[in-house]
């Protein structure tokens, strides 16, 4: 009799849990309220309920990451590419920006539809909804949108009398179909058909297109000069062969004649007294201007420095030579990659940026 006044008392509010509503559905998976037929759920728990709706919203992205995981070797043409003479090396658009990409897209479209607490467990749940309608609507919108953008870039480097200018363009069309493809698979995920859109050009056939011209018709020759140039050049290669380009080393004998753009500069290594009686420091300096051949006009500059220590000046000299190599073939060759492709701006100016200083010598060996 006790118990039954106890549950007239909280009346509406439930008896099976004392002072929370009864377990709902959706917490174990069914939610009749939002059938899949016109929604996708995901269900969240936490010790709170920020915790809670923040793991509904990653239990929803994990549907669409799961589908862009399985669709990324068709891209890899694309996002990775292949040279006999280097391992294989990723793109900077990588597979987890471009799901990143679509997640950020998709979750505009996430609303907490239902929270619970469980007050026996200390559990809070929460619910996200995606309406299939509004997202096929929203994705949609973005799909037709790229198309037309690719195809504009695609006719513009078919068009383009310059190398500079197909590869640019060639670069934003394979870019954006990347990105194209991703939403377009989680077009998929939301319509319950299972249907995407159909694209006019596969992300293959346009990275072999590009792949084409940078290795038959867009030549880059570097001319490094200054301390141990040799095998500061040679890392750059490797890191410009990894971005997919064709280089040449100008020895002065008319190298650069059919390269579309020069890259040259100097490297100095210069010790340096510094108030430190176990150590030997040695700084590094180098300038780097891409050089447009046929007009001769400047079109970027790099400038990059350091300095490290070591027991021994000899020591010193070799430790900065492996940090000027590691830079040269990942990040100074990246910049200039991306450069190229108009993926960044580099400064561009006549003189050298102020990375050596122009009273220095040669410097030691």
């Amino acid at each position: 009799m006790g118990l039954l006044c106890l549950c007239y008392l909280i009346g509406a509010s439930g008896c099976a849990w004392l002072g929370g509503k009864d377990k709902p559905e959706w917490v174990d998976g069914r939610a009749s309220n939002y059938p899949p037929s016109q929604y996708l759920t995901g269900v969240g728990q936490g010790d709170n309920r920020s915790t809670a709706e923040n793991q509904a919203y990653a239990a929803v992205a994990r549907i669409f990451k799961a589908e862009v995981a399985a669709q990324a070797k068709d891209w890899e043409a694309y996002l990775v590419t292949e040279h006999d003479e280097v391992e294989r090396a990723e793109r900077r658009l990588t597979i987890d920006h471009v799901t990143k990409v679509s997640t950020d897209k998709v979750l505009e479209n996430v609303n907490i539809g239902d929270a619970w607490y469980d007050s026996r467990k200390r559990v809070h749940y929460a619910l996200a909804v995606v309406n299939r309608s509004q997202a096929e609507a929203s994705l949609t919108d973005k799909v037709v949108s790229l198309d037309r953008e690719i195809d504009a870039d695609v006719m513009e480097a078919r068009q383009a009398t310059g190398n500079l200018a197909k590869v640019r363009a060639l670069r934003r069309a394979g870019r954006n179909l990347v990105l194209r493809e991703v939403y377009n698979t989680d077009l998929r995920v939301i319509r319950s058909s299972g249907q995407g859109i159909a694209s006019a050009y596969r992300v293959g056939e346009l990275s072999s297109e590009l792949a084409q011209i940078l290795s038959s018709n867009f030549g880059l020759t570097l001319q490094i000069s200054g301390d141990h140039a040799e095998p500061i050049q040679r890392a750059l290669v490797q890191g410009l062969v990894r971005e997919g380009f064709h280089v040449t080393a100008d020895s002065g004998e008319g190298d650069a004649e059919s390269s579309e753009l020069l890259v040259r500069g100097m490297t100095r290594l210069i010790p340096i007294e510094v108030q430190d009686p176990n150590f030997k420091y040695v700084r590094w300096c180098s300038d780097l201007e891409i050089v447009e051949l046929a007009t001769q006009r400047v079109v970027g500059a790099i400038a990059r420095g350091g300095k490290e220590g070591h027991l021994t000046e000899r020591e010193a000299t070799a430790k900065v030579l492996r940090v000027i190599q590691q830079e040269f073939s990942s990040d100074v060759a990246r910049a200039i990659a991306a450069h190229i492709f108009a993926e960044v701006t580099l400064p561009a100016t006549a003189a050298m940026p102020a990375g050596c200083p122009r009273e220095a010598s040669a410097g030691k060996r």
